[in-house]
């Protein structure tokens, strides 16, 4: 795959399944906010003794000669995932008619995304997070050079995670923690000012084997 990727090369590619690869894993402190794991699988059965909340989030990914993922770090004072890296989203409201309605009233709250700008290319397999949630990842491709800005009440920061980046397959690491009662893993990637961890990082990587995937067949 070439840097310049353009729109038709991603709409095809995204509607391939996603796999993962198999890496040392280093052992950490254990933290629920770092554990997640595909919905329905095994490692999200005994993840959680409650039932979990919906939510949505956007993975948007932006066009042009050097595309890339748009990222965003949640402000230190908040009360959940405070200062983590994170696609912009969160819980999918009652008078959301769907998780790509929620995923794009979220980023519109907390980036001044316009929906209008994001062109729906489909989802990312669910994830089950420690701390509570079921993510549904919706897929939006975005013209470059929109004007975006974060609301201070909820986001630090947006950045970008290079296209080149997410396709490399040594880029992202898995570490090993044990979180009620088992070894559970998760994944990392690197940033030169952020770090990406937890469902976020997850997500990155169903969605860079999903692009590599379709590249192959």
């Amino acid at each position: 795959m070439t840097q310049a990727v353009n729109a038709a090369e991603l709409r095809a590619r995204l509607g391939g399944s996603a796999g993962r690869r198999d890496q040392p894993a280093p052992v950490v402190a254990a933290d629920p906010s770092r554990i997640a794991a595909p919905a329905g699988s095994r490692a999200a059965a005994d993840l959680l003794d409650r039932p979990v909340v919906p939510a949505a989030v956007l993975v948007p990914i932006v066009l042009g000669p050097a595309p890339c993922v748009l990222l965003t770090k949640r402000n230190a004072h908040l009360s959940a995932h405070a200062g983590q890296v994170s696609f912009p989203g969160g819980r999918i409201e009652p008078t959301d008619a769907d998780a790509e309605a929620a995923a794009l009233r979220e980023a519109a709250e907390e980036i001044a995304l316009d929906p209008f700008q994001v062109e729906l290319v489909g989802r990312l397999p669910d994830h089950v997070t420690g701390t509570g949630f079921c993510i549904t990842p919706v897929v939006g491709l975005l013209p470059p050079g929109l004007p975006l800005r974060p609301s201070p009440e909820e986001v630090e920061a947006v950045f970008e995670l290079p296209m080149t980046v997410l396709l490399d397959a040594e880029a992202p690491e898995r570490r090993r923690a044990f979180y009620r009662g088992h070894w559970r893993e998760f994944w990392v990637w690197p940033h030169p000012d952020h770090y990406i961890w937890g469902a976020t990082a997850a997500i990155l990587v169903g969605l860079a084997d999903r692009l590599r995937m379709a590249r192959a067949a």
